[in-house]
């Protein structure tokens, strides 16, 4: 039996680096930074990132992908409030009540004086966005850090996972009417790791079966070949926690099962983003090209489910 085909019946979902899958092979501006992938209702796919004033990429099959400038054209002008660049991090885009939503973060490296913002678009395609401002923000006086946002609906409420080093990862219940926080929401716990720097960033939660999954980026960013990037996993029946590997180790104790690491040319993968395409699940991430200087592109994996729920790379 292949390995690929023993996995699917084994309990833990931890995947053996042996067995980690290529990601799907790709041409045109591959070059990407926490990617979020959609299938836009007109046809095609958006793919959008961390660079530029937060970087578009635009492919009729998900193969071929042609630089598509940037969501705006200009930062607006409350994004200077976080950093001296008005640059943006980690979007997330989503669709719902007709419209499409993106969500990212402004901040500087080393500190959670940080904020996470809104904008929305009838098709969304770069150019259309419209800004809404602050969604939720941290303060150096708080035990997180507002970067690094995930929208999710669940049990009819919305919710945005967010975070990284600063304690971990938190949770926040959105209004989906304007889509920003709501006002004295509490902000709940679901990863981190038992000592400093913590090193867990990058959420991101989805629904499969009865479960919610929280998939995150553990370890290093950013450093090209000498990144150590890794995605972990745990579920939960509830979207706010207590999430928990296939082992019942808690993701708050530093539990996560690993999904994908570094493997062959494909180094540092994390970032992560799940989008559903034709019934189908995909994992989209970056990692850093060893074959190109380090160089961050855009990885794509197909993520089925084993017979016990836990996600697996194919």
């Amino acid at each position: 039996m292949a390995v690929a085909a023993l996995l699917a019946f084994l309990p833990n979902a931890a995947q053996a680096a042996e067995s980690y899958p290529d990601p799907l092979p790709l041409t045109g501006q591959q070059i990407i930074h926490d990617p979020t992938v959609i299938h836009l209702k007109s046809g095609g796919y958006a793919a959008y990132s961390t660079g530029g004033v937060i970087g578009a990429r635009l492919s009729k099959d998900l193969k071929h992908w042609d630089d598509a400038s940037n969501a705006f054209a200009q930062p607006p002008s409350w994004w200077y409030e976080y950093n001296d660049t008005g640059d943006p991090w980690a979007p997330d885009i989503s669709y719902r009540s007709g419209r499409y939503w993106l969500y990212y973060a402004v901040s500087s490296w080393g500190t959670n004086h940080s904020a996470i913002g809104v904008a929305t678009s009838p098709s969304g395609l770069p150019g259309t966005w419209t800004d809404h401002g602050k969604v939720f923000t941290s303060e150096t006086t708080d035990t997180w850090n507002a970067i690094d946002p995930a929208v999710i609906r669940a049990d009819g409420r919305l919710w945005m996972a967010f975070g990284s080093y600063w304690t971990g990862i938190r949770m926040v219940e959105l209004d989906p009417r304007t889509g920003k926080a709501v006002p004295g929401a509490t902000v709940a716990h679901l990863a981190t790791r038992p000592d400093a720097p913590y090193a867990v960033e990058g959420p991101y939660v989805v629904k499969h079966g009865r479960y919610y999954y929280l998939f995150a980026s553990y370890d290093q960013c950013c450093a090209g070949v000498n990144s150590t990037y890794k995605i972990r996993v745990g579920r939960s029946a509830n979207v706010t926690g207590p999430y928990a590997d296939s082992t019942g180790k808690p993701m708050l104790e530093g539990g996560g099962d690993l999904l994908l690491a570094g493997h062959g040319r494909y180094i540092g993968p994390g970032g992560e983003s799940v989008f559903r395409d034709h019934g189908r699940d995909w994992l989209a991430y970056h990692y850093y090209d060893a074959e190109d200087n380090g160089t961050p592109k855009l990885g794509l994996n197909r993520l089925g489910w084993t017979r016990d729920g836990w996600p697996v790379l194919k």
